[in-house]
């Protein structure tokens, strides 16, 4: 494991009482370390962090899912913005 960062344990419970999401722990000889997190998507459309690097095991025609889901996200919200639009141009 070799981060220059890491959450420190014992402030986990305060920040998952906060609404930070660990959803990739790695446990190892040393202890449980955070690997990513997340905020709910009612706090945000897209909020995802890694210690790792997806860009790494992403490929033209199989992305790291990190990507895809970004980019689903993205079209989500770009439709969203795009229907809008178009329900204020015809009123």
């Amino acid at each position: 494991h070799r981060h220059r960062y890491e959450v420190n344990p014992a402030i986990v419970p305060d920040l998952e009482a906060a609404g930070l999401c660990f959803v990739g722990r790695n446990t190892d000889e040393s202890g449980e370390r955070m690997e990513v997190i997340e905020l709910d998507e009612t706090v945000h459309p897209y909020f995802v962090a890694a210690q790792f690097h997806p860009e790494f095991t992403s490929r033209p025609e199989k992305p790291n899912p990190l990507f895809l889901g970004l980019l689903q996200a993205s079209k989500t919200k770009a439709a969203a913005v795009t229907d809008k639009k178009d329900v204020d141009a015809s009123s």
